[in-house]
């Protein structure tokens, strides 16, 4: 599977951010809506901005969590994709659109339900980019479909990982008894 996904982080919250989990969390997304390929972006960023952007787009002069920009939305861009040579109509088809997450929001969100900060931001992730592909949550039935499939898609996430750091754990451990028992080399040598 083709993916790209490039997560920016603004740099007050960096330290606070795992990209790679972030990646893996929008990766799984596709995976879960059987998609072979995909080009997309996260961008962490603050309130003030998720602000404008929302104040801008949605007419609500507010912060929010996250916001979703699907490319295959608007008119412009499908009118760019009809326009262009066939291989760049490919690579259009590619583009999803771009996720925005504001990291004070996320962290004040976190606090109230409870949760990580580190989990908030994945949720988003998963909320986000569920959005660029087309689900929505206007209405009670488009929620329990959109919410549902977002609990099912971080708790297999979330299965993975622990799998995975299982996985890596035993490794280690393996890896020091072979050197203790003479069977690998040591980190000295």
């Amino acid at each position: 599977m083709a993916y790209t996904i490039v997560v920016e982080v603004d740099e007050e919250f960096v330290a606070g951010v795992d990209v790679d989990a972030i990646e893996a969390a929008a990766a799984a997304v596709l995976r879960a809506e059987g998609m072979d390929d995909g080009d997309l972006a996260v961008f962490i960023t603050s309130d003030e901005e998720v602000r404008a952007l929302n104040l801008e787009w949605r007419g609500i002069d507010a912060p929010t969590d996250v916001l979703s920009f699907a490319t295959h939305d608007t008119t412009e861009y499908q009118e760019v994709i009809r326009n262009a040579p066939p291989d760049l109509q490919a690579l259009f088809a590619r583009a999803l659109g771009d996720v925005l997450i504001a990291y004070p929001y996320a962290e004040r969100q976190a606090t109230r339900f409870g949760n990580s900060t580190a989990n908030e931001l994945l949720l988003l992730t998963v909320h986000g980019v569920l959005h660029l592909l087309g689900y929505d949550h206007a209405e009670p039935e488009e929620e329990r479909e959109m919410f549902g499939l977002q609990g099912t898609i971080l708790d297999e996430w979330y299965e993975d990982r622990r799998h995975r750091d299982r996985s890596a754990r035993q490794s280690r451990r393996d890896d020091d008894l072979l050197r203790k028992i003479g069977f690998a080399e040591t980190d000295e040598g």
